[in-house]
C-alpha cells in the first residue's frame, strides 16, 4: 500500500514484475484507464508502434470507489489481482498485462511495460534508441522524482514541509524542461520515451494538478516552449486519440474525496490544446 514517512506520501512498490513475452496476438491484454497517466504512456506506445493487434485494451470506468477499478464487464481490477495472488494486500492499479493464456497478471510494473513493448515487440519509430537509452534513462528519472511522481507527492502530502519540497521539484523540473525545450521540438532530437512520460504529467497540469494537487506557482500555459510542446505532441494521434480529459477531470475530483471531499468536479480551465 502507499505510505507515510514524515508527512511524505510514497508510492507502493509494483508488484507483478515479470517481463512481457513474445508478441503473440491474442495473447494479452492490457487494463488501462484514460485518466491515469501511468497508463496512458501504454495507450500512447501502443498505438505509436502499431501494436494494437498483438495487445488488446480493455479501458476501465474512470470513477474508482471503494471496490477499485470497474472494468467493462461489470467485474472489478481486484479480482484479476487477486486471481493471480490471492494473498495481494496493496492497491489494484493500472496500468496492467494480463496473460489470457495462462490467466494471470504479467506485470503492473509501469515503467517497464512501455520498454518492454519497444525493445521486446518493436515497431517504428525507435523510442527507446540504443544509443540514447543512458539519456533517455537519466532524463527519465528525473522526470519522475521531479514531475510525474512529485505532482501527487504535493497532492498527498500531510504536512506543509512535504507539500513545499514537492511543489518545488515541480517547478523547477518545469523550469528545466522550458530552456531545454526553447528552440527544440521534442526532447532528444527525435521523439522517445522521454516525450510519452512527460506528455502524460504535462496533459493533466493545468486541468487536475495545478488546482487539485496544489501545483499552483505557476501554470503549464505560463511556459511558451513547454506549452508549444505539450500541444505539438498532442497534435500526433497516438497522443490526441489516448488524451479524455472528461475522464481525467472525473476520476481525479470524484474519486480522491480526502481532497475534493464533495466530489464537485470544476469546470474549465478552457484551454486551446490545438496548434
Amino acid at each position: 500500500m502507499d505510505g507515510v514517512r514524515d508527512g511524505r506520501w510514497i508510492r507502493q512498490a509494483n508488484h507483478f514484475t515479470d517481463r512481457l513475452g513474445p508478441a503473440e496476438p491474442g495473447r494479452y491484454r492490457l487494463y488501462a484507464s484514460y485518466a491515469c497517466p501511468w497508463a496512458q504512456r501504454v495507450l500512447i506506445v501502443r498505438e505509436l508502434l502499431g501494436l494494437q493487434d498483438l495487445l488488446d485494451v480493455a479501458i476501465v470506468d474512470p470513477i474508482r470507489d471503494e471496490r477499485g477499478w470497474r472494468l467493462p464487464d461489470g467485474g472489478f481490477l481486484s479480482e484479476l489481482y487477486l486471481a493471480t495472488d490471492p494473498g495481494f494486500e496493496g492497491r489494484h492499479t493500472v496500468p496492467c498485462v494480463w496473460d489470457l493464456k495462462e490467466r494471470r497478471i504479467v506485470t503492473n510494473d509501469f515503467p517497464q511495460i512501455t520498454l518492454d513493448l519497444e525493445t521486446r515487440w518493436g515497431g517504428t519509430p525507435d523510442l527507446y534508441p540504443e544509443e540514447l537509452r543512458d539519456a533517455i534513462d537519466a532524463l527519465n528519472d528525473r522526470l519522475y522524482h521531479g514531475l510525474n511522481n512529485a505532482v501527487y507527492e504535493a497532492g498527498f502530502a500531510r504536512s506543509q514541509e512535504a507539500y513545499e519540497d514537492a511543489v518545488r521539484r515541480v517547478f523547477a523540473t518545469l523550469d528545466f524542461l522550458e530552456e531545454r525545450l526553447t528552440g527544440s521540438e521534442f526532447l532528444f532530437d527525435r521523439l522517445t520515451e522521454s516525450d510519452v512520460r512527460a506528455y502524460t504529467t504535462l496533459a493533466r497540469f493545468d486541468t487536475v494538478y495545478s488546482t487539485h494537487f496544489k501545483c499552483s506557482i505557476r501554470r503549464l500555459t505560463d511556459y511558451p516552449a513547454v506549452w508549444a510542446y505539450a500541444r505539438r505532441l498532442y497534435a500526433i494521434p497516438a497522443f490526441r486519440e489516448t488524451t479524455d480529459f472528461d475522464h481525467i477531470k472525473r476520476h481525479y475530483f470524484m474519486t480522491q474525496t480526502a481532497i475534493n471531499p464533495n466530489r464537485l468536479v470544476p469546470l474549465g480551465p478552457e484551454l486551446d490544446w490545438s496548434l
